[in-house]
């Protein structure tokens, strides 16, 4: 009994070290599924100033210029490494918010470059100066600079 109960205590303290263990993530990145797959890298190349990091027929991983590095990818729909899915990419319950330090500056940059803008430069009352894009995917790109709210604009939202 003395032994059942010893190698009891090993295993549970084993058990309880290895899930105490974080997992270590090397990277991670969104892959949005595309029936537009050169359409999507040339507007995230054209409009957003991305670059191309690594792009076979099927695929284009991406990142963004500068110091803070954003990176996304995507996938082709009819290749046979995408995954079980619903099919292509169609927008619904997502958005990609890209913070920026000027939006009024990367608004006016895209509106001189002719961008497709979808939602015009506005201060918003949370604390906000944006605007937006809709890539080729239907997939909104909210541009964002964060600023002062409006005063007791969050108050109504704060749990009590």
């Amino acid at each position: 009994m003395r032994l059942v109960v010893i190698t009891f205590i090993f295993i549970m303290a084993n058990l309880s070290s290895i899930a105490q263990t974080p997992t270590s993530y090397q990277d991670a990145y969104s892959v949005y599924i595309t029936n537009e797959l050169k359409k999507s890298r040339d507007f995230y190349v054209t409009w957003l100033d991305f670059e191309v990091v690594f792009e076979a027929n099927w695929f284009v991983y991406m990142q963004s210029k500068g110091d803070h590095k954003v990176t996304f990818a995507l996938i082709d729909e009819d290749h046979p490494s995408t995954p079980p899915s619903y099919g292509s990419f169609n927008a619904r319950g997502s958005f990609l918010t890209l913070q920026v330090e000027d939006a009024e500056a990367v608004y006016k940059k895209l509106q001189s470059m002719k961008a497709p803008i979808s939602y015009h430069l506005k201060k918003e009352e949370w604390g906000q100066i944006r605007f937006g894009l809709t890539d080729p995917n239907g997939l909104y790109i909210d541009i964002v600079q964060q600023v002062e709210p409006a005063a007791g604009y969050w108050e109504k939202y704060m749990t009590r």
